[in-house]
Order: structure tokens, then C-alpha cells, then sequence
């Protein structure tokens, strides 16, 4: 079985809600409160995991309007990461959005999140703005790169 083949991208319920709040604890400095998950599913946004073998290695939300497609957080379990598990659950996510009729796609990510944005540029984004100050940080805030793909 490939790397590719044994991975399994699906719906987020709230029974997946422990094990997404510890990857997001694991990966995120400031993380999102189970709050912000349940209340994105139910929502009713696209909420997705990444698993293989019951086991969820991932999860991305993405927020639908009529032309333009938003996503709100994305994350790959520390131990999964630099294995390409990342630009999967992106295509996914892009490839739904085009699904949908979505014009483009925008996110947010952290100045330092080199990585993250390194993936990003890779699938085609570019940054189209900064938001200052938007993220909280160790000492301080830190400003977000704006990016967006036209689909």
C-alpha cells in the first residue's frame, strides 16, 4: 500500500473533535477552541479529516460564500508532517471548492509559517495582501500574508 493510497480524506463529525483538538493543540501555538470546530460544522462548513486506519492524521475547514471559497484552518499531526499529506488535503480542498463554483480561493497565514506558505505558492496562491497585527504571538501580534487562488 503507497503513502498516497492508504489515506482517506472525509466529513468532520463531533465524535472526531478530541482527536482534531489534540493535533491542533500539538501543531498550533495559539489554537482554535473546540468551540471554533464545533461551531464550523455546525455551520454547516466544509469540514474534513485525514485519517488512515481509524486514525485521523489531519483536517481542514473551509467556509463556502457564492463565489469564493475561505479556508479557515488547515493541519497536519506533527509526526505526519513533510510527508506530503499536507498538499493532498489542499487539493482536496481546492478541487471541492471548484466543485462548489467557487472564483478563487483565500486564506490566511502566519509571516512566520514559512512552510505553510511555501506549500501555498507551490498550489498556485499569491499573496494579494497583509493583514497587520492578526494573529496573537509570543510578544505581541504578528501580521497574516493574505493569499488567494483563482480558480
Amino acid at each position: 500500500m503507497t503513502l498516497q493510497q492508504a489515506f482517506e480524506i472525509r466529513v468532520m463529525h463531533p465524535a472526531d473533535l478530541d482527536r482534531v483538538i489534540l493535533i491542533e493543540r500539538e501543531i498550533f501555538l495559539f489554537p482554535w477552541s473546540p468551540g471554533n470546530f464545533s461551531d464550523s460544522i455546525d455551520a454547516g462548513y466544509l469540514c474534513q479529516v485525514m485519517e488512515q486506519a481509524d486514525t485521523i492524521v489531519g483536517y481542514g475547514i473551509m467556509m463556502m460564500s457564492p463565489d469564493e471559497a475561505h479556508i479557515l484552518t488547515l493541519g497536519i499531526a506533527a509526526n505526519w508532517q513533510k510527508k506530503g499529506l499536507g498538499k493532498k488535503l489542499l487539493q482536496h480542498l481546492i478541487q471541492s471548492a471548484r466543485n462548489m463554483n467557487a472564483k478563487s480561493i483565500l486564506l490566511d497565514v502566519r509571516e512566520s509559517n514559512l512552510g505553510a506558505a511555501q506549500l501555498y505558492q507551490q498550489m498556485g496562491f499569491q499573496q494579494i495582501a497583509t493583514r497587520k497585527g492578526y494573529y496573537p504571538a509570543m510578544c505581541g501580534r504578528e501580521d497574516a500574508r493574505v493569499m488567494q487562488l483563482l480558480l
